[in-house]
């Protein structure tokens, strides 16, 4: 499955172009289906009637059938999913709510908390790719901040889930009620491991969605000084989080030439900035301004986007091995981290684990199995790569006889 994860500046024309690239899939015979957590639904007013409608909750085997060159449009309904959570999580604690004295919450009265939109967003995604009925799926994320934070979700959950229920605690369920008298306190229920496992199996399948071979972001900003900008901060951030970008969409390029003088002035800013990103970035392309918003096969068509091709090879953090003038080796970590400076970079060696934090951006990394018996030796920033060195450390590295 073909996967696009489309982001960009909040106004820049995300969804439209969503919408036009789940269209050009369509039409080119791929059987595709957009999703978007937009409550205002602007993904159904750019198509239009070119698009068939899956179910509110998840496309599945009831998804009806859309015109064979239209896209279906899927808007998952966090209301629904994180009531129906949230009395089946209340259903399984009973026993303990019953302990406290607690009263039962009514679904009527529950109402969503943050986060359940891009919770039913990642659990959508993960439906669309483990039911394979779409050959493509083109996904409408929110603003770039707000797509990587929902994008690095199931990575982060997944840590806490370990460090807070670490799954080889689970080996002493038989030994747990004299572990309890002999700590003085209840020891965990074995709900509690099992809702966790269930947890995990779930973040995972989601992981492997967003990492996997055929999943991509699409970057989409309108040139210009603060286009420019956002664009920066979201290649680094997505560098960070190994998430590949095939494709900066430049949109709404104003004609070259115009007798106004405003127009003309927004357009030479616009050219300048395409010349860096057309000399920094390895796929650019520039989409028109129609002078209107996008509405409809025909507006859509008018962009000139065309249907995905072959997703790029995946990010590498390879590993490779570096001697010494006095006959020692080192080993170096490539960590690609475009348009970062050294000023915005921080390195934290926790345990087997590696903080590394570039601008805004930040995240905890699990170090190779190779790298946990060393100690860092050094770091530096070339062509955009954080090189960080690592030497053995004698007390854990096996010695030669």
């Amino acid at each position: 499955m073909r996967t696009l994860l489309i982001t960009g500046p909040g106004g820049a024309g995300r969804t439209t172009v969503a919408a036009a690239t789940a269209l050009a899939a369509a039409r080119a015979g791929h059987r595709t289906l957009v999703i978007s957590a937009d409550r205002a639904d602007t993904l159904g007013a750019a198509l239009g009637d070119a698009a068939g409608t899956a179910s509110g909750e998840a496309p599945g085997a009831d998804a009806p059938d859309a015109h064979p060159a239209a896209p279906t449009t899927l808007r998952p309904d966090p209301d629904a999913r994180f009531r129906d959570d949230l009395l089946a999580l209340q259903k399984r604690a009973a026993s303990a709510l019953d302990l406290l004295g607690a009263e039962r919450l009514d679904g009527e009265e529950l109402t969503p908390l943050p986060g359940a939109e891009e919770l039913a967003l990642l659990r959508a995604l993960r439906d669309a790719a483990r039911d394979g009925m779409y050959d493509t799926v083109v996904v409408d994320l929110p603003p770039t901040p707000k797509a990587l934070a929902t994008l690095a979700l199931p990575e982060q959950l997944r840590r806490y889930l370990r460090r807070l229920l670490p799954p080889e605690r689970q080996a002493a369920r038989a030994l747990r009620p004299m572990l309890g008298r002999l700590a003085g306190v209840p020891m965990p229920a074995a709900w509690l491991y099992e809702a966790a496992a269930r947890a995990e199996d779930e973040l995972a399948a989601v992981q492997r969605v967003i990492e996997g071979p055929g999943t991509t972001v699409r970057l989409v900003a309108e040139p210009g000084p603060a286009g420019a900008d956002a664009v920066r901060a979201a290649a680094t951030g997505l560098a960070l989080h190994g998430l590949r970008t095939d494709l900066l969409v430049a949109n709404r390029i104003l004609p070259d030439a115009s007798p106004d003088t405003w127009l003309a002035g927004l357009g030479t800013q616009q050219r300048k900035t395409l010349d860096a990103w057309e000399s920094t970035y390895d796929h650019v392309v520039r989409v028109p301004h129609l002078g209107r918003d996008p509405r409809g096969t025909d507006d859509l068509e008018a962009l000139g986007l065309t249907a995905p091709g072959a997703a790029p090879a995946p990010a590498a953090w390879p590993v490779t091995e570096a001697p010494e003038d006095d006959g020692n080796h080192t080993y170096v970590w490539h960590i690609p981290l475009p348009s970062v400076t050294r000023e915005e970079l921080g390195l934290v060696r926790r345990g087997d684990e590696l903080v590394v934090t570039a601008g805004p951006h930040r995240r905890i990394v699990t170090l190779p199995s190779a790298l946990r018996r060393c100690t860092v030796a050094g770091a530096g920033l070339r062509e955009g790569e954080l090189r960080v060195r690592f030497a053995p450390d004698p007390d854990l590295w096996p010695r030669e006889r």
